[in-house]
């Protein structure tokens, strides 16, 4: 399917194989089109796709191993795109794509979140991190968020049932038997993570594998979640929760494909709040 972009954004997954980062799972040849998340209108479709026609508004995310959506066009296919929920505009809704599919990989394929789990969610108001607080909560979980002062009652807003000021308090001191752990930070934080899992629980993460050794010493579980495609199904689903109530998007700012620089310099600083967009049609 031809997609006419109307908006796309960047995540720290652009800002690493942009670096050279990935070269281990994706051999790219640069130049290179980056970006993973697009919404925007059909235009034109291959023979065989009969679920979507010229016109259509929708949104998909882009398969990481081809070309993305820093452009006017994309070329993505059908299984990774899904109508886009109506109550969204374009801006909002390039905001969830890939985030939503991370998280969804993470909470609902890995850990199998459901009522009465507690849930600890490392940069809880980072693109993946806002929304899995989302994700986990309506699956009836107890959400325990971790991030900056100023990011903490976004946390509330988004449903977190308690916030941890990682400049203030290490969260080990008053988080325990979490049965997951969602990690995007990686480091030292994921290290200090183990203690904080009852025993059975999984530590989740998909910027550093844990150590299987580490997990064992800690009876706890263990994966590295890469956000494989097809999306579409995904995102039909969370396309639902959307029109629900469940979920929102989170966007931090917006600016033109013509400022990518500046904003591949926001996001590699780490510090941006849900997901920083760019705009690329009217």
């Amino acid at each position: 399917m031809l997609i006419r972009v109307y908006a796309t954004t960047v995540n720290p997954f652009d800002c690493a194989a942009r670096a050279g980062y990935v070269s281990s799972w994706y051999p790219y040849s640069f130049p290179l089109i980056l970006g993973l998340d697009v919404s925007g209108v059909v235009k034109e479709v291959g023979p065989g796709v009969s679920d979507f026609a010229p016109g259509d508004e929708v949104w998909a995310r882009t398969n990481p191993a081809s070309n993305g959506a820093y452009a006017e066009y994309v070329a993505v296919a059908a299984s990774e795109v899904a109508a886009r929920p109506r109550s969204l505009d374009h801006l909002q809704a390039a905001a969830l794509p890939h985030v939503g599919l991370t998280a969804w990989r993470m909470l609902m394929d890995a850990a199998h979140v459901s009522e009465g789990h507690t849930v600890l969610i490392h940069g809880a108001a980072g693109g993946v991190g806002s929304f899995a607080v989302q994700l986990a909560k309506w699956r009836g979980a107890r959400v325990i968020g971790t991030a900056s002062a100023h990011n903490l009652d976004l946390l509330r807003e988004l449903g977190a049932d308690e916030v941890v000021d990682y400049n203030s308090i290490p969260f080990e001191e008053v988080v325990h038997d979490a049965d997951i752990v969602l990690d995007t930070v990686g480091g030292e934080t994921q290290e200090r993570s183990w203690r904080v899992l009852k025993p059975g629980g999984i530590l989740l993460s998909i910027v550093q594998a844990p150590s299987q050794e580490t997990a064992d010493a800690h009876n706890a579980r263990q994966q590295f979640v890469v956000a494989f495609p097809p999306a579409g199904g995904v995102l039909k689903e969370i396309a639902s929760l959307v029109e629900s109530g469940h979920i929102r998007p989170v966007v931090s700012s917006v600016l033109g494909l013509q400022d990518i620089r500046q904003a591949h310099q926001a996001v590699e600083g780490r510090h941006t709040r849900g997901k920083l967009v760019l705009k690329v049609a009217d």
